[in-house]
């Protein structure tokens, strides 16, 4: 059974978290505990109704003030797949909390209220998800119960948000009407909406098909860990030598020809093992241990691939950052450390070209640093050879974080756009 991760975005009010509460109930995915608890914090408040919002919204802060600020995971299962939910905030503030939850998702659901049609903020999470490079965006029109469920009011919104999106970069987009309070077309489709012949949420989240966003053509494989029993009772394993990593993308089977970068030796793979045993193949998102046919010197950091399908070896990179936090600002001559695959290094910021007005997509050129949630493009020099992808091609090895040398921190996030 496959697993979707899917992440819900959009503005403050908008019912993201009461969305997911929604879809946990109708599924039976809650413990008896957890309702009656959210019952009764429901009855505390003076709530005529269950606030099913409270199921993912866990700080006491989140809980008195009706919003969202840390990213909530919530994990249920349907006969037909499994999935991840990612609840992000939609406050301004919290951006850089979105892009965490949307950095790993196959799918965005991105809410609008019905009756404010498409916000600053909605176009701002838009953006992000498709600057994330997030396969699949479903725009749910929620609240449709106070609009009277009308289709002339989706019609409308729905031409308005096509509009904007013919600006990004968007290959799979679905809009479905839905109102989280009351269900309609979350979990099952509404009698209240007969003009809607779509399919309901849930049924979008089953059937929507993600093999094929998984890059299976340029295999990629970071060292993480070398394997080297020290105490094997079996003498087989007394020469064992295996190299464990989480498969980056591509195939790989016994007998494919690789090459370790950065030596460059060339050699085959003897075995595929996990920790139910020898596979004959494995791929994206796998986590394996290669045995080779060959001793070569091979540490954590490196990157197994094939002899006629690298990735860039690079010590300068172009990039799109988001800024994390608020302590500091980066500015050219910026010092930090980078962290790439399974690969650290120092990074220097040798420039900074431009910052991105989320809400206009406007390039101000003229800017001098990147503050709290602010996004716009870098050049990198950095100390050791980087195995890189562009991000589009490739999200994990595209992908990178900067953490301060100082407080150790995680300062940035950065989706690589060019390699040199």
């Amino acid at each position: 059974m496959d697993i979707l991760r899917f992440a819900t975005a959009g503005s403050v009010d908008d019912g993201k978290s009461t969305l997911i509460g929604r879809l946990l109930f109708d599924s039976k995915a809650i413990f008896e505990d957890q309702l009656e608890a959210v019952e009764r914090t429901s009855r505390d408040r003076g709530t005529e109704y269950t606030d099913l919002s409270l199921l993912t919204d866990g700080l006491r802060a989140e809980r008195e003030q009706g919003i969202t600020i840390d990213v909530a995971y919530r994990y249920f299962a349907t006969p037909k797949r499994k999935f991840i939910i990612a609840d992000t905030p939609g406050h301004i503030q919290y951006t850089r909390n979105m892009v965490t939850g949307a950095s790993t998702a196959d799918l965005a659901v991105v809410l609008i209220d019905a009756r404010k049609g498409v916000l600053e903020q909605s176009r701002r999470h838009a953006f992000l998800t498709t600057l994330l490079r997030v396969p699949h965006l479903v725009l749910a029109v929620n609240k449709m119960d106070l609009v009277g469920y009308s289709q002339e009011r989706f019609e409308e919104i729905r031409e308005e948000f096509t509009a904007f999106a013919s600006k990004l970069n968007a290959p799979d987009l679905t809009f479905i009407p839905i109102s989280a309070l009351h269900g309609d077309n979350v979990v099952s489709r509404s009698e209240n909406m007969p003009w809607y012949n779509g399919s309901s949420l849930l049924h979008h989240l089953e059937n929507v098909h993600i093999a094929s966003d998984r890059n299976l053509v340029d295999v990629r494989f970071p060292v993480q860990y070398v394997i080297r029993p020290q105490k094997a009772t079996d003498p087989a394993f007394h020469d064992y030598r295996g190299y464990a990593g989480q498969v980056a993308g591509g195939v790989l089977k016994p007998g494919d020809e690789i090459v370790h970068l950065p030596s460059g030796l060339t050699t085959r793979i003897a075995s595929i093992d996990t920790f139910d045993g020898p596979v004959e193949e494995a791929f994206a998102p796998m986590s394996v241990t290669l045995r080779l046919e060959d001793d070569i010197d091979i540490s954590r950091g490196d990157m197994i691939c094939r002899p006629n399908n690298q990735p860039h070896v690079a010590q300068e990179v172009e990039a799109m950052v988001c800024w994390m936090t608020d302590a500091s600002k980066l500015a050219p001559r910026t010092k930090l450390t980078i962290k790439h695959t399974t690969r650290t290094a120092r990074a220097l910021v040798r420039d900074l070209h431009y910052r991105l007005d989320v809400n206009t997509l406007h390039r101000d050129e003229s800017a001098t640093a990147l503050g709290l949630n602010e996004i716009g493009r870098v050049s990198l020099r950095v100390t050791q050879p980087l195995f890189v992808d562009d991000y589009a091609r490739n999200r994990l090895t595209g992908g990178f974080i900067l953490v301060d040398e100082a407080t150790n921190n995680t300062v940035a996030a950065g989706m690589i756009v060019e390699a040199r």
